[in-house]
């Protein structure tokens, strides 16, 4: 993430925070102030707003940028009371008041879609137009997210670590039983996470990142060691991230333009190895008054960070169209 993080701050993104009304700090960067529409930036579990570098200097040219550290992540506040989609979602609208100050066209990865969504709902009068690239709509309801990859290598196994008492290291944990270990073989994966591990001594305060590893293995390592609170993965596991937040009721609600960005399906027998089945991102689109569906061919979640350019074409089209 070197090179991008540094294209991404030549390009003028600047890291600033703001103070909500009850006090609640919200870190973000912003880009250059060029006057045109504003877009607000809001990123997936584990991760942090920089995690848009790849595409932050592109879309600056066509937006004026903002993109938030979700609360538990980064920067931002670490207040587990503000765990939920609903209560981000209100802070969100608010930081939408306090800096950015008229209609925003809104992006957001995985769980930061179904706060984008939320807003969308019940703040119209703030939200342009809605990108929800990836989110995980109704696999992640009870009877089925059981059956989905990041609960059996996430939600699931976290819970196991919290209630198990040898092994005080969660990274480590995770390594040792990881998915990708019977895809790679003991002997490949057990060097990977080897070298893994002692990075994570050495900067135990930013993500692992092996240079002589490719991006797709780096990503899983990236996304266990970003600056997260494990307590907002929890409220996915007690379903209180879903409080006071019916999925149905909040995507029939979105009167705006809305694009639904779907990576590719893929399963290993049951377990369903992406964010949601075709058919449940159909669901969304069917129950979106003004939606879309753009399938991008990619086997990874993070649509922006796996393919750019892709997302990149798709977010100054959907500007042209919100703005016709």
């Amino acid at each position: 993430m070197e090179k991008p993080l540094k294209k991404m701050y030549s390009a003028g993104f600047i890291e600033k925070q703001v103070k909500l009304k009850d006090g609640t700090i919200i870190n973000y960067g912003e880009g250059p102030n060029n006057g045109k529409t504003p877009l607000l930036l809001i990123h997936g579990q584990g991760m942090t707003w920089e995690d848009y570098a790849k595409v932050l200097p592109e879309l600056s040219k066509h937006y004026h940028v903002f993109a938030v550290d979700c609360h538990g992540h980064g920067e931002s506040d670490w207040n587990a009371e503000k765990y939920s989609a609903k209560e981000m979602a209100k802070d969100f609208i608010e930081f939408i008041d306090v800096k950015i100050g008229q209609k925003t066209l809104v992006s957001g990865h995985s769980s930061g879609g179904m706060i984008a969504a939320w807003m969308a709902a019940y703040a119209p009068d703030r939200v342009l137009g809605t990108v929800i690239e990836d989110s995980p709509f109704f696999s992640t309801e009870p009877g089925r997210r059981e059956n989905t990859y990041a609960w059996v290598y996430g939600f699931q196994l976290y819970e196991d670590f919290k209630n198990q008492e040898k092994e005080k290291d969660y990274f480590k944990y995770s390594l040792e039983r990881s998915y990708w270990k019977k895809v790679f073989g003991d002997f490949l994966w057990n060097k990977f996470s080897e070298d893994a591990i002692a990075y994570h001594k050495k900067h135990p305060n930013e993500p692992v990142h092996i240079k002589y590893l490719p991006p797709q293995i780096n990503r899983i390592f990236e996304s266990v060691t970003y600056p997260y609170d494990h307590k907002f993965g929890e409220t996915f596991y007690d379903n209180s991230w879903f409080e006071d937040y019916n999925q149905t009721e909040v995507l029939s609600k979105i009167k705006s333009p809305t694009v639904f960005i779907k990576a590719a399906t893929n399963y290993d027998g049951e377990l369903l190895m992406a964010a949601l089945s075709d058919e449940d991102a159909d669901h969304v689109v069917e129950l979106l008054e003004n939606g879309k569906r753009i399938d991008v061919d990619t086997p990874g979640h993070d649509i922006h960070y796996d393919k750019p350019k892709e997302f990149i074409k798709i977010m100054v089209d959907f500007l042209e169209e919100v703005q016709k």
